[in-house]
Formats: structure tokens, C-alpha cells, sequence
């Protein structure tokens, strides 16, 4: 990758990560709530739904940088020895080796961020000292494990389902697809892989907001979920669907749009 792609990957990855962290953060406030497991009300209801807007403000920019910076370079690595049928599986993989690497900024800010929104009297910098004398710097990374096995089955549906679709509108039309064309596919690419997805994020927000000690905080994915089924059933384990939804077909016309016009406007 040359260092103009590496850096157009790197400001438009940052810039579209700000863009949709900061503008939709409310309806990831009321997400965190109602896959809290004290419920909705008891974690802020629709109060103080900026909880937690500092951790999200310092890490959108270099989480989705890094993600960006990392599906560009592989893409760019492994493409020549690719064939176009075998392009979907190349997405997959830059897309989840994307993720993994995200995560090493993404889940700091994560544990930080949706403790605040679940208890939004504390505060953020309460929250980040707090977790740090309880559970030292591995309490930041909670949930770690959880978050990359949400991230993977995302990326392997969203990414190579955007990337199909704009393929399929490029063919269709016989140019390019636009950016706001680019912002539409994302849309439906993110809308659809966070609905399948919401089971992986209620096990996550649950294990991130449990208490040190608890079977939720070990950090286990399966036995959460089937915590979870147990105790709620199938609408316990897609709770928040609709908030979660919405906020990633928003943002993914406002994330993968914002991506590709600041990429082109860097290659121009």
C-alpha cells in the first residue's frame, strides 16, 4: 500500500468513525439500557443519554482508523493473488482481521463508555479510575474475547454484503457508484448484520457491565447467552434490537458514505 492510500484509509476511517460515534450516540445509550440486566429504567431511562460521550469522542478516531488502516492494507496485500470469485472470502478476512485490531482500542473505550451509560450519575472519569483501582488495566480489556466474537460475524456480513452491493449498482449502472450510492449500501450492509448479530451484543453489554466476581463477569459468551434464554427468552436475547438497528443503518450510510468520499477526495 502506498503511504497517499495508507494515509486516505487512515484520515477517512477516523473521520467517518467521529462522524457516526457522536451524531447517533443517544440511540447507543438506549441500546446499553435495555440490554442492561437491571433493565431500561433502572440504568437512566432517557435520562443522561450523553453518559459516557468522552470515552466514545477519544476512541471513534483511531478505532476506526486502525480498522480501516488494517481491511485497506490487506486488501491491498492479498488482492493480486485473489481471483474475482474469491474476492467475498478476501473481505471477510480483512474485514475480521480489521476488527481484532480495532479491539485493542475499541474495548477500553467500550467497557468505559457503556458503564457510564448504565449508571450515568458516576460520570466517565469516575468510571475509568474506578474500574482501573477494582480491576486494573485487564478490567478495561472485559469483555475482549465477547467483542471480537461480535465484531467477526458482523464484518463476514456486513463488509462482503456492502462491497456485493455496491458491485452489483456499479454493474447495473456501468460507472462507479457515488458516494451517497456507497452510503445506502452500507446502510442496508449494517442494518442487516447488526439485526443477526443482537444475541452476540446483549452477551457482550452484559458481561462488560457485570459485577467483578459474578458468572457474566468470567467473561463466557455461550453461558451468558444461555443465562440469558433462560432467564428472558428470545426477547432477552435480542433486546435492543430496534435502537441497535437503527443506529447502525444510520450509520452505516453515514460510516461507509463518509469513508468513501473522504477516500476519494485523498485519491483525486
Amino acid at each position: 500500500m502506498e503511504v497517499r492510500e495508507f494515509v486516505a484509509s487512515l484520515v477517512a476511517g477516523g473521520m467517518a468513525g467521529m462522524c457516526v460515534d457522536l451524531t447517533l450516540f443517544p440511540l447507543d445509550t438506549m441500546k446499553t439500557r435495555l440490554q442492561s440486566q437491571q433493565g431500561f429504567y433502572k440504568a437512566g431511562g432517557f435520562r443522561g443519554i450523553y453518559a459516557g460521550v468522552p470515552s466514545a469522542a477519544i476512541g471513534a478516531f483511531p478505532n476506526a482508523a486502525l480498522f480501516f488502516v488494517t481491511y485497506e492494507c490487506t486488501k491491498s496485500m492479498l488482492g493480486p493473488r485473489v481471483s474475482s470469485k474469491k474476492a467475498p472470502f478476501l473481505h471477510m478476512f480483512a474485514a475480521s482481521l480489521g476488527e481484532v485490531v480495532a479491539c485493542l482500542i475499541r474495548v477500553p473505550t467500550e467497557v468505559v463508555k457503556q458503564r457510564s451509560q448504565a449508571c450515568p450519575t458516576l460520570g466517565t472519569y469516575k468510571v475509568f479510575i474506578e474500574t482501573l483501582k477494582q480491576e486494573g488495566i485487564l478490567g478495561l480489556y472485559r469483555g475482549f474475547g465477547s467483542t471480537v466474537k461480535r465484531e467477526i460475524p458482523f464484518s463476514l456480513v456486513q463488509f462482503p454484503l456492502w462491497e456485493f452491493l455496491k458491485a452489483l449498482w456499479s454493474w447495473n449502472q456501468n460507472h462507479a457508484v457515488d458516494s451517497w450510492q456507497s452510503a445506502v449500501c452500507g446502510a442496508f450492509a449494517g442494518g442487516f448484520a447488526a439485526a443477526v448479530t443482537t444475541p452476540l451484543d446483549v452477551a457482550k453489554t452484559r458481561i462488560m457491565l457485570a459485577k467483578t466476581g459474578t458468572m457474566a463477569a468470567s467473561g463466557k459468551v455461550l453461558s451468558t447467552l444461555s443465562n440469558i434464554w433462560k432467564n428472558q427468552g428470545i426477547s432477552g436475547l435480542f433486546a435492543g434490537i430496534v435502537p441497535r438497528v437503527t443506529w447502525i443503518s444510520l450509520g452505516g450510510f453515514l460510516f461507509l458514505g463518509t469513508y468513501d468520499k473522504v477516500h476519494k477526495g485523498f485519491n483525486q
